[in-house]
């Protein structure tokens, strides 16, 4: 009995302990195949140690057992005759083997177009949107971009221009290659060297008479990256290898035909060649590499040389679930996390992240004084309560759904204002309001969600409109063509256009630049014309589509049914797997300064979640808290990532994306001006707005203000997502300093300015006044000995000098930016 305890002990401490790996020097792939003379295979080298991986594939030696069977050049096996060999890899006094056998190498294969000319001429970016790709061609000549029209470009090659491309009696005297091996000018440059092997591809295509790939040929099914991840150092490089995975189950390496591009060169560049190097700063990066219409992605994570103590991160606070998931990111980095903010910056960084709007002075100095080490959770709970949420954040979903007002008329520009204001102020279940907008029907004049659909007419549009805002998927260029980052094609955008297909209209329609009519959106027979819209068709199959979710499969829906009532329950079913996580990348992005994914509505295997577990666990926490917004924005404010400084330490300045500390914002343009406006005294005037309205609430972008168009008001003439300008510019400065606006404000004889001047208040009590309504914070005793000094200037007076402190208060970063 003890015996077999002893046994099990043994056994549980063995699945427990982590294995490290053995110290070793191996190679991929182990065993390689060749079966044409044109064949190859590039190898990846690795050495084991310690438990960390380093690629020795440029610096290691081969020697092969065969030489007139295969060698190998530069990590690349190529083949010489039939029959077997070993390589074996010599690096650092370890040794690697690798089996290789060679066949049909006297057998003369012809290349066809499909699969070996048209990834050549991707790889080479002769079918770029900068060169031939381009809408009108190069020069005469036009190739569908990427490659996606496979007889477009087999046309344009072989019998366009009487078929002076190509030269099949002497295929050297090609066109096609001529130019792209630099023989005649080029506009391009030399693309294919002569000699190069894809150049001699081409010759031999041309000289067996051009052949298209038969129909029964093997499909490209996949293609596969190795490795998929990789721990590297600073300035350490990684060789990549490309595996095509074919139909018949055949496989074979791509590495030379296929092209690289990394989501962060700075920390982690690629070259033509598909070896990484890694930058000298901690970060991470995702390469990226695509053959014909396929792509795989490898994830590169680059710490800091010194290891930082597993305690560290044990110790430090987890108010929730977020708290865990973020150390667990930035352990693995060994970067440390900021200090705590400090009361007074959290206290002014959470008004502004929920309700948009300053704390009054006596709103601090209450903080301040409290000493209730719950003030913060209560803090969060307060704000959410306050009208001024719905506004704030009614604002942010204006900039996406608000319509151009010159396009739809003003009244039905209001009414979807107001009907989205009224569902934040109701906090409507974030799924339900999607729902309403997807289904909308009725008169733009009763119903604000029926304006979306007078914005945007046709299913095209919507379909990118919906997918981007709602989904989180940018399907703009499958509009045309396969898109080149994603599994997107024509087919799948048409089939989610096809949900829109039905929308009938009936009205006075749009008439821009004044479209003031009213419209009634309803479900049409799909007949065709504007009251009973029509069915969408490919645009070059001419085949009409059947209304399929994306990834799924078409849908037999009765003719009675509305598709978009599908569409919108498949949207927000808790299955789908974009939903949820768009919106909680969005409001983190908000409170963060940073999406997970960012852009923000751009979620796709190319442009991964820089921590994909907390993205996960945030979408699964919203939907567990049945969609409530208010609820996400509770979790994330009360987490201690949120609470972190903007302050960097020695182990995360270079840190911008993994949340090690809060990421400063420039504030949103309409909630700075508020700002100005309750730190002056002065209330702004708006037009179609009542007197003491604040910009926040301010329904339309056609109501004049030189200061929100300068910090990055949407442009009214734009068409919807409104994407607004977060960035700082010379502008904005220059209008802080000389807006003739601002000057009446601080010096306005109503303004708070002549208000404070009047009172009693003696110079220092003036200071930590104005410290407290600018900044929410009390002044550093130096910031306050030299602002008292300037009541003490020969010539100054106590107004002038409180006007000049306010404005020089307005016109620093502190002010403008969110901290």
């Amino acid at each position: 009995m003890r015996r077999h305890a002893f046994l099990l002990a043994v056994t549980l401490f063995a699945f427990a302990t982590p294995l490290r790996a053995a110290d070793e020097l191996s190679a991929f792939p182990a065993i390689v195949a060749l079966d044409s003379a044109d064949a190859k295979q590039q190898l990846v080298v690795t050495e084991t140690k310690n438990g960390k991986h380093a690629d020795r594939t440029a610096d290691a030696t081969y020697a092969s057992s065969a030489p007139n069977v295969a060698v190998v050049k530069a990590g690349v096996v190529v083949p010489v005759g039939d029959g077997t060999a070993v390589v074996t890899i010599t690096a650092n006094g370890r040794t690697a083997k690798v089996t290789v056998s060679v066949k049909n190498t006297t057998s003369a294969s012809p290349a066809t177009f499909e699969r070996d000319i048209q990834p050549i001429l991707t790889r080479s970016g002769c079918n770029a949107g900068a060169c031939h790709g381009k809408a009108r061609g190069q020069n005469g000549f036009q190739l569908s971009l990427l490659a996606y029209d496979n007889d477009f470009d087999f046309n344009a090659i072989t019998t366009e221009a009487r078929g002076r491309r190509i030269f099949p009696a002497n295929p050297t005297f090609s066109l096609l290659l001529r130019k792209a091996s630099g023989q005649t000018p080029h506009g391009g440059g030399k693309k294919l060297p002569e000699g190069s092997p894809e150049y001699r591809a081409l010759e031999k295509w041309i000289a067996f008479g051009t052949p298209r790939t038969p129909e029964n040929a093997p499909k490209l099914e996949k293609i596969t990256l190795f490795p998929d991840s990789r721990l590297m150092t600073f300035k350490a490089s990684q060789q990549l290898a490309v595996t095509a995975h074919y139909s018949d189950g055949t496989t074979r390496d791509v590495t030379s035909l296929s092209q690289f591009s990394s989501s962060e060169s700075v920390y982690a560049a690629v070259d033509a060649a598909g070896v990484v190097k890694a930058g000298p700063i901690p970060g991470e990066a995702t390469i990226m590499a695509r053959f014909a219409e396929k792509f795989a992605v490898s994830s590169v994570l680059i710490p800091l040389p010194t290891d930082v103590d597993a305690s560290v991160y044990e110790k430090l606070p987890r108010n929730n679930f977020i708290d865990g998931l973020v150390w667990a990111k930035l352990k693995q980095l060994n970067v440390t996390p900021s200090e705590r903010a400090p009361a007074a910056k959290f206290h002014r960084r959470a008004y502004l992240d929920v309700i948009g709007r300053l704390p009054t002075p006596d709103e601090t100095r209450a903080f301040l004084a409290d000493k209730d080490p719950q003030k913060r959770e209560k803090l969060i709970d307060t704000l959410l309560d306050r009208p001024e949420y719905a506004d704030f954040w009614a604002n942010k979903w204006t900039d996406l759904l608000r319509p151009n007002p010159y396009h739809v008329g003003m009244k039905a520009t209001y009414n979807l204002d107001q009907w989205i204001r009224k569902n934040f102020r109701a906090n409507q279940p974030y799924d339900e309001f999607v729902r309403e907008i997807i289904t909308a029907n009725g008169s733009t004049f009763t119903n604000g969600a029926a304006v979306f659909y007078r914005n945007r007419r046709e299913p095209d549009e919507l379909t990118t409109m919906v997918s981007q805002l709602f989904l989180g998927v940018r399907l703009d260029c499958a509009k045309c063509h396969h898109h080149p980052f994603e599994v997107w094609g024509q087919d799948d955008f048409y089939s989610f256009a096809a949900f829109f297909g039905r929308i009938g209209r009936k009205g006075v329609g749009i008439s821009a630049p004044i479209s003031g009519g009213e419209e009634v959106i309803h479900l049409g027979t799909g007949t065709g014309g504007k009251r009973n819209g029509s069915s969408v068709r490919h645009p070059v199959t001419g085949k009409e589509m059947t209304p399929t979710p994306l990834l799924g499969k078409p849908l037999d829906i009765d003719p009675d049914k509305d598709p978009r009532a599908v569409l919108a329950a498949w949207v927000t079913a808790p299955e789908n797997p974009y939903f949820a996580k768009v919106i909680a990348n969005r409001v983190w992005a908000d409170l963060m300064g940073r999406g997970i994914v960012d852009p923000v509505d751009d979620l796709r295997a190319t442009n991964p979640p820089s921590n994909p577990e907390l993205l996960d666990a945030l979408a699964k926490d919203f939907r567990k808290n049945k969609c409530d917004l208010k609820a996400l924005i509770r979790t994330i404010c009360l987490s201690h990532a949120y609470g972190l400084s903007t302050v960097p330490n020695d182990r995360n300045t270079a840190d911008l994306r993994n949340y090690s500390h809060h990421y400063r914002q420039r504030i949103r343009a309409e909630v700075l001006l508020d700002m100005v406006s309750d730190v002056s005294g002065v209330p702004e005037k708006f037009e179609a707005m009542p007197a003491g309205s604040r910009a926040i609430e301010v329904w339309t972008a056609r109501s004049q203000s030189v200061f929100l168009d300068s910090f990055g008001r949407p442009d009214p003439n734009q068409d919807p997502p409104c994407e607004r300008t977060s960035d700082t510019t010379v502008v904005q400065a220059l209008h802080l300093m000389n807006s003739p606006n601002l000057y009446r404000k601080v010096t306005s004889d109503g303004g708070r300015c002549a208000e404070i001047a009047k009172g009693p208040k003696a110079p220092a009590e003036i200071v930590d006044e104005l410290y407290l309504l600018a900044f929410c914070r009390m002044p550093t005793d130096t910031e306050r000995t030299a602002a008292v000094k300037r009541f003490e200037k020969k010539g100054s007076t106590k107004r002038s000098t409180t006007e000049d402190l306010m404005w020089a208060l307005i016109n620093t970063p502190e002010f403008v930016f969110n901290d």
